[in-house]
């Protein structure tokens, strides 16, 4: 095997180690994925840096929706990133910023930006539709919204 194609293996393996274990809510082994956790949520523009901010995310979104899974659709490579397609689903059973439990679910499909510095992951980018999800909740009505 090729330097490149053991990179990109290694950086695969990485990155599904951390969404595996998040659906596990096995927290301490996504954040060993790491060295210094950052997270940017495009469609909120949240940035947690460290591992007290990650930590305390996961345990605040995994309260409001204590189901929350990702299923990996795509995987693919870049010269600095492993880029994910993943469909994120969960039932809204507590509140996450005060708003009133629907106890409705959710499921839209999303993009994860892993980047890389060599073989060390060092931030996830993850972009969504929150308006797609508060649709799906019955927080928004869009006519015409799948």
């Amino acid at each position: 095997m090729t330097e490149s194609k053991a990179l990109r293996a290694l950086r695969e393996a990485i990155v599904l180690e951390h969404m595996e274990s998040q659906n596990d809510h096995d927290f301490n082994t996504s954040l060993h994925t790491f060295p210094h956790p950052r997270y940017e949520i495009m469609a909120s523009g949240q940035v947690l840096q460290g591992v007290d901010e990650v930590r305390a995310y996961w345990q605040r979104t995994r309260a409001a929706f204590p189901d929350q899974r990702n299923k990996v659709i795509e995987v693919h490579h870049a010269d600095d990133a492993v880029i994910v397609e993943f469909e994120l689903q969960g039932t809204h059973l507590g509140s996450l910023t005060g708003e009133e439990v629907t106890g409705r679910s959710f499921k839209v499909r999303m993009v994860g930006f892993f980047l890389f510095d060599k073989d060390v992951l060092v931030c996830e980018r993850v972009y969504g539709d929150s308006a797609t999800v508060m649709n799906q909740l019955g927080m928004l009505n869009l006519p015409g919204a799948f």
